[in-house]
């Protein structure tokens, strides 16, 4: 006999096809049978009438890397109907290390995802990492290879080319986290030290990601002032390396991309024309977030945390990097002259001498103080040793909305989970594509949001079983109430969960019963395997 079955619910697959309504019963974690309304019994039944029944969301972008073991219930995302994640983005995660590097990231993303006191970091390749999260997590998680890591352990902080040496070195080292597990690989190349890899090693990176049926999931060169030409070099690598292509966040930010969103779809449809494989993803919401450093110019974080200190004490050095920052655009700042007024403080690790500085932009706090923004960008990260997490406001609705129609799209919520207040993506983003961009605006189907959410994402990351909702399939569901879904997190009260999300099983474990965290951690690592499915 079935252990749980969901009757009658308004069933939509995760292909994109019209809904309809079913039975689905779930035995020994998995989909066991879909049949007529009102036909099928098990232990457990579940009146479903009115509701709709859907494959369990995945986020193809996200940062709980650290958060998901620290905290394994994962509220924030199974809350959603999240029942996997994809981890290891922007490349820069915590494997594969050595002890000296896992030291240098702990320090550079404490303002992503914290440095918990007492955390026991009893891995450094990635196979072992995976190992930990089957130690028990509320969702499932897939990994990326993160090539900002991949390049700390194998060249250093050193704005240069890899020697030949060097790029064999992290040629074998991704070759072994891939043959491990990982999924494919991440660049964030906006950020130290992965930003100062080349077009070329990129793609000898890249033929080792497509040799083991991985993908290429790049956070690229500029979001900014030349965000066209970095979008088309990551198609050259692409196209190149034979790698298929995932464009992290994909979007237009800044004044100068206004409108734009054009230019970048009509050169992903050339390529899918051309027979280059790309998707991408999005999140449902105008401002970014990252670590307050990250805007730096990348020549003043070279040689690493206390080298980027060093420079940030210097006065003369604080001028240069003031003008490259407010006259110039640094490329940290995506080649747009900062806007003050555009950055907000979100998050700081001494709250009791910096709080006050939190919710406030960095104009207005120095307008408080007295004293320039500049300064006191400089002085709060000195003072903080870099671990400051803020809030860009620089995207374009227009943009979002054109972006998440296109047919590579899927979603992602690019949330950090840590901070006094932390981006409401972390929380709202999957029931906010369904309130805001399907219910109330239109912009999405139902049906065909669930298959960017699901179906689509699956097939990107080569799952066989997963994504949708058919029989032998993975026990991955969401039921949730379409009339009354909403997101609830907002900037001011970001941790704050969404409503109408019912019921949520993982591996055909309930984790979200009737509105219930249950406390199960049924997820576990989702592995590449040597014939490139996972």
């Amino acid at each position: 006999m079935a252990e749980l079955v969901y009757r009658g619910a308004l069933l939509v697959d995760g292909t994109g096809g019209h809904p309809r309504l079913a039975d689905v019963s779930v035995a020994e974690g998995r989909i066991a049978e879909i049949g007529d309304p009102g036909t099928l019994g098990g232990r457990k039944v579940v009146a479903a009438d009115g509701l709709v029944l859907t494959p369990g969301f995945i986020d193809m972008h996200s940062h709980s890397d650290l958060q998901i073991l620290a905290k394994p219930d994962h509220e924030a995302k199974v809350c959603q109907g999240v029942t996997m994640e994809v981890l290891g983005q922007d490349g820069l995660s915590y494997a594969p290390v050595d002890d000296a590097v896992l030291g240098q990231l702990r320090q550079q993303l404490a303002g992503w995802n914290d440095d918990p006191a007492g955390f026991d970091w009893n891995w450094r390749s990635v196979g072992e990492y995976l190992d930990r999260l089957d130690t028990g997590i509320a969702v499932n998680a897939a990994y990326l290879v993160p090539q900002g890591t991949l390049r700390m352990l194998c060249v250093g902080w050193d704005d240069r080319p890899a020697t030949a040496a060097e790029l064999d070195r992290m040629k074998t080292v991704l070759a072994e986290g891939l043959a491990q597990g990982a999924v494919g690989m991440s660049s964030g190349l906006t950020y130290t030290p992965g930003m100062y890899a080349g077009t070329e090693e990129l793609v000898d990176l890249c033929e080792v990601v497509g040799q083991h049926g991985g993908y290429y999931s790049p956070h690229h060169r500029s979001y900014g002032a030349g965000a066209v030409e970095a979008y088309a070099e990551m198609i050259d690598v692409s196209v190149r390396s034979g790698c298929p292509l995932h464009l992290a966040h994909a979007t237009m930010n800044f004044p100068v991309n206004k409108g734009r969103a054009g230019e970048l779809l009509s050169m992903v449809d050339n390529a899918i024309a051309d027979g280059c494989d790309i998707t991408l993803d999005t999140y449902p919401y105008l401002p970014g977030a990252t670590y307050l450093s990250a805007l730096l110019p990348s020549w003043a974080t070279a040689g690493g945390l206390d080298a980027a200190l060093a420079r940030l004490s210097d006065v003369d050095t604080r001028e240069r990097i003031r003008v490259e920052l407010e006259e110039i655009g640094s490329d940290g700042c995506h080649g747009v002259p900062v806007d003050w007024s555009t950055i907000e403080i979100n998050g700081v690790r001494k709250p009791d001498l910096h709080g006050h500085l939190v919710g406030l932009s960095v104009r207005d706090s120095a307008a408080k103080a007295g004293i320039a923004p500049s300064e006191l960008y400089f002085d709060t990260l000195l003072a903080e040793s870099l671990g400051t997490s803020c809030l860009m406001h620089v995207g374009h609705e227009e943009n979002v909305q054109e972006i998440m129609r296109h047919p590579a799209h899927t979603v992602g919520s690019d949330g950090l989970l840590v901070g006094d207040r932390p981006h409401p993506r972390a929380w709202g983003t999957f029931p906010r594509y369904l309130a805001r961009y399907v219910r109330d605006l239109g912009v999405l189907g139902l049906a065909d949001c669930v298959s960017h959410m699901t179906g689509r994402a699956a097939r990107r990351l080569r799952l066989t079983d997963r994504g949708l909702v058919r029989e032998g399939y993975a026990a991955d569901l969401v039921l949730f109430d379409a009339a009354a879904v909403r997101d609830t997190a907002t900037f001011e009260s970001p941790r704050t969960r969404p409503e109408g999300i019912l019921h949520v099983v993982v591996n055909g474990v309930p984790v979200i019963d009737d509105g219930t965290h249950t406390g199960a951690l049924a997820g576990r690592s989702v592995r590449n395997t040597p014939t490139g499915t996972c």
